[in-house]
Order: C-alpha cells, then structure tokens, then sequence
C-alpha cells in the first residue's frame, strides 16, 4: 500500500462476501430508506441531536468534528436487532467504485484481503466458543458480513448514505459499507496512514458485526446513560478487531511499525482528541481507551477479554 512496514496480504485469499454497487444506482440494500426513521428516532433517544447527521434519508451516522475541522463520519451506531440475511444489491456493468482509479483498485483488494482474514479468525473463535457470553443460546457458526463498496451514495438497509458518512456496519442487513476513497481520507485529513491502520478500521467494523451476532448490542447496563453504554459498545469492537489482529499477526506478518499505525488510528479517533471536551457525552471513548482496548485484544488474542460490559465501574474502563 505503499507505507514502510506493508502487511504482506499476497497469499491471503480474498473473501467472496463482497460487492461493487458503484456510483450509487446499484439495487437493493435490504429495502433502501425503510428502516431510516426508526433507526433515527432511536438515535436521538440514545445520542441526543448534538453529533448525530441524517445522511439521505435517514441513515444514522455518528459524526465527529475532527481536529481540522473537517466533519468525517467514522462509526455508526449499532444498537439494537437485526434480521437475518445479507443485503441484496449487484455491481452495474460499467459503473465499478473499485475501477474507478488505480487507488480504488488496490483499496477494493486489500479490503478483500482483509475481509477474507477476517473470515477465518472469527470462524475459529466462534467454532472453539471463545466469546464473551451474554446469557442466550450459543451463536454457533459464524455468519460472515458482505462488504458493499461505493462511490457517492448508496442504498441500505438502515437508509440512505453518502460517500461523507464513512465506514459504517448496518445491523438490518449484516453488510459492511465503505467508498475505497476512505482510506486517503484517513492518511490526509485524520492523519492516520498506513494498511495496517486501514484494516483495523474494517476490523472494528467486523467487531460491531460480531457484537450484533452473540447480543452484545442488546445488554442494558442499570444506572448507565445511553452514551456510556455506547462507550462499552465501541471499545468492545476496538478489542475484538484486536483480537483479529493478534491471530492474523503470523499470516499478514504484522510488524511492530504495522501495529503502531493501527495503535496511532486508535488514537485519532478518540472523542477528546476529535475535540470533545466533556466526556459525560463521549459515545466511542477517549484516545487512551480505545488504544487500551485494541491492545488488550491484540496482546491477548481472546475475544472474552474484551468483555467491556463486565466492567463494573464504567469510569474504570
């Protein structure tokens, strides 16, 4: 990817859980804007309208002011229940987000790469029960997610989003979304470069498909604001793309300048370093949080260490 320590992605298969809905008019998405009102009632009940932006027709984006100024969506909200089923939605002839540029290319392999990676991590987490358990029936085989790329908008299950909104997991239809062009995104305006850093941000996105799986999205915590339990919910996914990480380490050959990028993205996307001063509103967790957490995940390499909601005290986080 042209960064000094590249992961070495060459004899990693690329998943087949993936699609190019191009420049927006590729179909379907588990029903396009129907779900966006609902989702949206229910952001604002949980987040308030400070920092929530309806994208289209409603899809929920956090949005965080980053330090220059510049709105980036980084992470959506995904609380709640979803069905079963992936998006539906082709690539159109002629209309390829990922042959758009040379740049998209590479970006649409390597999100491949790392999606396939992903794949099989977590298809031996779940088949060896190493979960954090939250009181249901065991999730069994894994359920891998689709990774749609776009370019401008596109449609999902949880409404309408554009291309400003950011990598995002959308819970009603299981899919991963995200315009290749993200990735310059963060070198340039989050000053956060690398692969490494590129693949934690698709990790993170894969943790919140993982939470979705096994229930974690839906563990109330007594006492708890709704941000604070959004806080649990963010660093959890930070842990268990760190759990992703330390399993892929020997295959990817990650190197300590690989992990310093993805350690230096966590950072960046921290709420008091996107500017947030009060941290009662904090809804992803400060820079030292969500370094910690990734690193309790990577070092460990079991996704029940990342059991955040077992954490009493939610200011010993």
């Amino acid at each position: 990817m042209g960064y000094n320590a590249p992961m070495k992605i060459d004899g990693q298969r690329r998943s087949e859980n993936f699609q190019d809905r191009g420049t927006g008019r590729g179909g379907g998405g588990g029903g396009g804007g129907g779900a966006g009102p609902a989702l949206l009632t229910f952001v604002v009940r949980r987040f308030g309208l400070p920092g929530v932006i309806v994208a289209g027709l409603g899809l929920l984006g956090i949005y965080f002011l980053a330090p220059d100024g510049i709105r980036q969506a980084l992470f959506s909200a995904m609380l709640g229940d979803s069905p079963s089923g992936a998006g539906g939605g082709v690539a159109v002839p002629g209309d390829s987000a990922c042959s758009a540029s040379p740049a998209n290319m590479s970006a649409c392999d390597f999100s491949r790469a790392v999606l396939g990676s992903t794949e099989d991590v977590w298809a031996a987490q779940f088949g060896q029960g190493r979960l954090p358990s939250y009181g249901g029936a065991a999730p069994g085989a894994y359920p891998p997610p689709t990774l749609v790329v776009f370019s401008q908008s596109v449609s999902t299950g949880c409404g309408e989003a554009s291309s400003d909104t950011g990598p995002f997991y959308c819970p009603a239809d299981r899919n991963l979304y995200i315009d290749p062009t993200f990735y310059d995104v963060m070198a340039r305006q989050l000053r956060a470069p690398g692969d490494f850093a590129q693949a934690y941000v698709l990790a993170h996105e894969v943790g919140h498909h993982v939470q979705n799986t096994i229930g974690a999205m839906r563990v109330a915590v007594p006492g708890e604001s709704d941000s604070q339990t959004s806080v649990r919910v963010e660093l959890q996914a930070d842990c268990l793309a760190g759990v992703w990480g330390h399993s892929a380490r020997s295959t990817l050959q990650v190197s300590d300048e690989d992990l310093a990028e993805a350690t230096n993205a966590a950072h960046a996307i921290g709420d008091d370093t996107l500017g947030h001063r009060d941290e009662a509103t904090f809804t992803h967790g400060s820079s030292e949080q969500r370094v910690r957490w990734f690193r309790r995940g990577f070092e460990t390499g079991d996704a029940r260490q990342c059991d955040t909601f077992s954490v009493r005290d939610h200011a010993q986080l």
